[in-house]
C-alpha cells in the first residue's frame, strides 16, 4: 500500500516543520511519507532543532529547508499541517485535491527568533518539540481509529 503524504508547512522551514517531519517519520514512517516546506525557507535547519531531536533519538541533520512550490501542484498531499500563524494567513487556502477536513492548523510558537542564553533557547526548543510530538501522536490516534 502506498504511503500517504503529510506536509508540515511553516514560514522558514527551519525548526517546527522540520521537527514535525522527523517526528512523523519516526512515529509512523511505515504509514506516512513525512514532508515539510516553508513559504520563505531558510538556508538550513536550525542547529538547536537538530540538537533537541537528537536528544530523543531522531536525526534530522540530513533534512533541508524547501519552498512550498516544491510540492504545490506537483505532489499529491493527503494531509496538510500548518504549524505557524504566518503560514496560516498566507498559505494557499485550497490545496489541489485536498479536502478541508484534511487541512489542520496547529499553531506552535517559533523558537528560532528567541533571544537568551543557549540553555534558555534549548528549553523552548524542547517545549516546541514535545508539543509537536503530542499533536502528532494525538492525530495518529485519530486517523488510526
Amino acid at each position: 500500500m502506498k504511503k500517504q503524504n503529510v506536509l508540515f508547512l511553516c514560514t522558514g522551514n527551519s525548526c517546527r516543520s522540520q521537527m514535525a517531519e522527523g517526528l512523523l517519520r519516526h512515529l509512523a514512517g511505515e504509514q506516512f511519507e513525512a514532508l515539510s516546506a516553508g513559504l520563505e525557507p531558510n538556508n538550513e535547519v536550525h542547529p538547536l532543532a537538530i540538537q533537541v531531536m537528537k536528544e530523543i533519538g531522531i536525526d534530522i541533520s540530513f533534512q533541508q529547508p524547501k519552498a512550498v512550490d516544491v510540492y504545490l501542484g506537483k505532489t499529491m498531499i493527503h494531509y496538510l499541517m500548518i504549524v505557524c500563524n504566518k503560514a496560516q494567513s498566507t498559505c494557499p487556502r485550497i490545496w489541489p485535491g485536498l479536502p478541508d477536513e484534511k487541512r489542520y492548523y496547529w499553531p506552535v510558537n517559533d523558537p528560532a527568533g528567541l533571544s537568551g542564553s543557549r540553555e534558555e533557547q534549548l528549553v523552548v526548543f524542547r517545549e516546541v518539540r514535545d508539543e509537536l510530538q503530542g499533536k502528532i501522536t494525538s492525530w495518529l490516534n485519530d486517523v488510526s481509529a
